[in-house]
Order: C-alpha cells, then structure tokens, then sequence
C-alpha cells in the first residue's frame, strides 16, 4: 500500500486560516476525504472554512481564489475515476498542474487530496472509511498544516 512509510505528522494549527475546497463528484468517497481533513484541522485548532466546487477541473481556480482571500492553506480533495476516454488524463494533469501553479503564486501550501483511481475500490480504500486501507483527507490536511506552519517558521 502506498500509505507505508508515511510520516507521523501532528502540528498545532491555532491561529492558521485553512479552507478545505472539495470536489462534489463521486459522493461516498468525496465525503470520507472531507471528514478526514476536517477531523485533522478541527483537532489542531485551526479555524475551517469548506467550499464545495463541481469537480477537480475547478479545485485550482477555488483554491488561489481562498488563498488570496487570506487563508493560510489550502487542502484540495477531489475524486478522478479513469474512464474509457482520455478524458481523465486531461483533467487529472491540469488539477495537478493547476494546484502545484496555484500554491507557487500564491506562496502558500495546497494539501494535495486529490485522488487518481483505476476504479472506485481504489477510492474506498483511500477515503478514510471505516473499512479504508488510508486517509488520503487527512494526510492532505496534515501536511498543508505543517507546511504552513513551516513557512511562517522561515518568513519570521
């Protein structure tokens, strides 16, 4: 499983401002991945806001926009099932890329919590359910966190 060898990462979010943006497609899972982060940031003190987008397509445009709002961090969740046209290559690359554009402009992190399946059980497994193998919400929550708490370290 990919989760093997995953840091044990628990950082004090008091005074951080961070907005979870969240795809809507594929509920079961998009759901696990909201409970996720929001249990993380919840227990780290950190103040929430959650913004539902459409779909992953829209995850970077939400995410700079929450950014240059004032939020400290970003976790971007969404949900990409491979289909039968090279339809999820072209949103899976431009999600990622615009995400990775989105935080470099704006110089503050984006939790990554973006999934890329073969199929739905793949997403199951991730979602932080209670049969689910991995918590990918909470991990993209817990190094959005981190980082933030990092960067303000390193700006004074």
């Amino acid at each position: 499983m990919s989760g093997d060898g995953s840091p044990d990462i628990s950082t004090d979010g008091t005074g951080l401002k961070v907005t979870i943006v969240a795809g809507q497609w594929h509920t079961q899972i998009a759901d696990g991945l909201l409970a996720g982060a929001r249990r993380v940031l919840d227990a780290s003190g950190a103040t929430v806001t959650v913004v539902r987008v459409p779909g992953s397509f829209e995850l970077p445009v939400v995410s700079k926009a929450a950014l240059d709002a004032g939020a400290d961090a970003v976790v971007a969740l969404g949900v990409i099932i491979r289909g039968g046209t090279p339809h999820f290559e072209y949103v899976s690359d431009a999600a990622t890329t615009g995400l990775t554009q989105a935080s470099l402009l704006a110089g503050k992190p984006i939790g990554f919590g973006l999934l890329t399946l073969d199929d739905e059980q793949q997403g199951l497994d991730r979602a932080g359910l209670a049969d689910s193998k991995e918590d990918k919400g909470a991990e993209a929550a817990e190094a959005a966190l981190a980082t933030a708490v990092l960067l303000r370290e390193i700006r004074g």
